[in-house]
């Protein structure tokens, strides 16, 4: 009887033990909902608006990158740690600048750029322009920071007081480009890259095939960055006089000065004349107490920060029937459906048509902020707009701080192209790059052989030399894709082609050069490209709608559980190392995105100053 009744004690210790579990992975579940459920309703109604007292500042602290459209990231990304970017939308800072110079609430602005990582001189001026407007109101702006970059410093010179810590220091340095040469890497390797392309200053694909930078090269960078190092000083000069006639002393005659400073940066930059005052953090917040007065209980200043301000705003605006739709284009462009961050061409393509389709949006700005990438993405795009025009809607190109090779062949199909005066853009060439890894595998006792119905069977496989005749071929296509490009630039611009060519030819120009060029029409930002479509479609009363991919519920609830923890680790400062590492993992990840089905690529090796 024992033995026959181990058996049934041993199941039913198993079936408890079981239910135990289950029960467990139940509760554990439920737990987790809970929690889940309590986070978006505390976060729901900490977002709400709350009463904004009048008097108060404005706090404008961004942290991370500012960009156009925040990059959508996978849960697998999460996973694995991510790069812990944070980023910040240029129009929600341009928006709350904006709408606090108009509102009686505000009577101050206060700018603290500790946290900015990465901003082009294009975004820059679109925010000191906003500021200039919010001045022009008759309100103060006041600014201060531990120190200041060079991207930190142009917002810092666009107030009526700049302060800084008194151990803290102001990088100015200028423009530079130095761009990492894989050619020796490769040789030891043997790996060869076969490089077809048209253009003399398309510079992309040397690095893959030189050791340096090539005559040309350097002759276009040159150009670029000395011009737009002329814009940055010019917009310091003007934004604050005092510093005008020893800006250029305070980095060309560096050491001279900082010895006279008896080795105290601080001290040399208050003398140049780009600092008001040094101020710890204690004396700062003094310093807005009585400036701006302080809130219920005297312990802080009185103001509101940006997202809550954003939030009365936003929900208080009115929103008219009419619409200017705004669709972003950040990233680079590739083939097929992709998400924010990276310009898919079907993706582009479907939110260019839905604006279309939309009898609201009577008007299309198209804000482009790429290097380029997919020729055959950039058609699928391109052609879209052509329809919104023919349709009857306006379309208004806006380019951010780049909008070069695929971004201003999508750019061709506007009524209007606004450009900043520091945008990069042109680079009117194209290239393909084909791997022969047949060297390594030699190296590593590997071979390949085989039979193929024709020649051109396998002709593209990187693990044998390519053949010739495919050499040939490709090179044939990319031959005729410079001209394609040509006459698409030609039509948009209602120029030759034999007129586009000298200009063309790869070549990156700024944007006042471009619009001495004839490439764009007018300088200005994405305000003035929105009231010019507006204008075009007869609009006085309109609201500005941004057509975007919509994310999932469980991408919206990636995005807040990851802010909080991206903004807090973006706010220390990264090392040289990591900056390098960082933009060395870029360059490597943007290879994943080559998808064109013809190998043909218009991309520009071009870093916006």
């Amino acid at each position: 009887m024992e033995r026959k009744s181990r058996p049934g004690l041993i199941r039913r210790m198993l079936t408890g033990l079981w239910r135990g579990v289950d029960r467990l992975r139940q509760i554990s579940l439920n737990l987790l909902f809970i929690a889940v459920a309590v986070f978006l309703i505390a976060g729901w109604w900490a977002s709400r608006p709350t009463p904004l007292e009048a008097g108060s500042a404005l706090l404008v602290a961004p942290v991370g990158q500012i960009v156009e459209q925040r990059t959508s990231r996978s849960p697998m990304s999460v996973l694995q740690g991510g790069d812990g970017i944070h980023q910040v939308q240029l129009r929600d800072i341009v928006d709350g600048i904006r709408a606090a110079a108009a509102d009686s609430r505000i009577k101050a602005l206060v700018i603290e750029p500790d946290g900015i990582n990465t901003v082009g001189l294009s975004k820059l001026q679109e925010i000191a322009a906003a500021i200039a407007e919010f001045r022009k109101a008759g309100k103060k702006v006041y600014v201060h920071a531990k120190h200041y970059s060079q991207s930190q410093y142009y917002l810092a010179a666009q107030a009526d007081e700049a302060f800084m810590n008194p151990d803290g220091y102001v990088f100015l340095s200028g423009f530079a480009r130095y761009p990492t040469y894989y050619k020796g890497l490769l040789d030891s390797l043997g790996v060869r890259m076969q490089i077809f392309r048209v253009g003399t200053y398309k510079s992309f694909v040397e690095p893959y095939t030189r050791s340096d930078m090539s005559p040309e090269d350097r002759e276009a960078s040159r150009g670029y960055l000395e011009a737009a190092w002329q814009i940055f000083r010019q917009d310091i000069a003007a934004a604050r006089p005092k510093a005008a006639d020893k800006l250029d002393a305070y980095i060309n005659d560096a050491n001279a000065q900082m010895a006279a400073a008896g080795g105290d940066a601080a001290r040399m930059a208050r003398d140049a004349g780009l600092l008001d005052g040094l101020k710890t953090a204690d004396e700062w917040r003094d310093f807005l107490k009585a400036r701006v007065g302080t809130d219920g209980d005297g312990k802080q200043y009185r103001h509101v920060d940006l997202a809550a301000y954003l939030a009365h705003v936003r929900e208080a605006a009115p929103h008219p029937d009419e619409r200017v739709g705004v669709v972003v284009a950040q990233g680079a462009i590739v083939d097929g459906d992709q998400p924010a961050g990276v310009v898919g061409g079907d993706t582009a393509a479907l939110l260019i048509r839905q604006a279309r389709e939309n009898d609201a949006i009577k008007a299309l700005v198209l804000r482009v902020d790429s290097p380029g990438g997919s020729a055959f993405a950039s058609e699928v795009i391109r052609r879209e707009l052509e329809l919104t025009r023919k349709a009857g809607k306006p379309v208004i190109v806006s380019m951010s701080s780049v909008a070069a090779s695929g971004g201003y062949w999508i750019s061709t199909a506007a009524d209007e192209v606004w450009a900043s005066p520091a945008t990069l853009t042109g680079s009117i060439g194209i290239f393909a790059m084909v791997p022969d890894l047949s060297g390594p595998m030699n190296k590593l006792g590997l071979t390949v052989d085989g039979f193929g119905t024709t020649p051109l069977a396998g002709g593209l496989d990187p693990r044998r030399p390519l053949d010739p005749k495919v050499a040939d071929l490709l090179q044939q296509s990319i031959d005729h894709g410079y001209k394609r490009f040509l006459q698409v630039v030609a039509q948009g611009r209602r120029m030759t082609p034999e007129a586009v060519d000298p200009i063309a030819q790869g070549r990156v120009w700024l944007g006042t050069q471009a619009k001495e060029k004839g490439l764009v029409d007018k300088l200005g930002g994405l305000d003035e490209a929105v009231k010019a479509a507006a204008a075009r479609a007869g609009l006085t009363r309109y609201d500005v709608t941004y057509v975007e991919k919509s994310l999932s519920p469980r991408d919206q609830l990636l995005t807040r559980l990851l802010d909080s923890e991206e903004e807090s680790r973006a706010s220390a400062a990264a090392s040289p190392v990591d900056v390098l590492l960082a933009n060395l993992r870029g360059e490597l990840a943007n290879l994943a995105h080559w998808n064109d089905p013809g190998f043909a690529y218009l991309h520009c090796l071009c870093v916006a100053p």
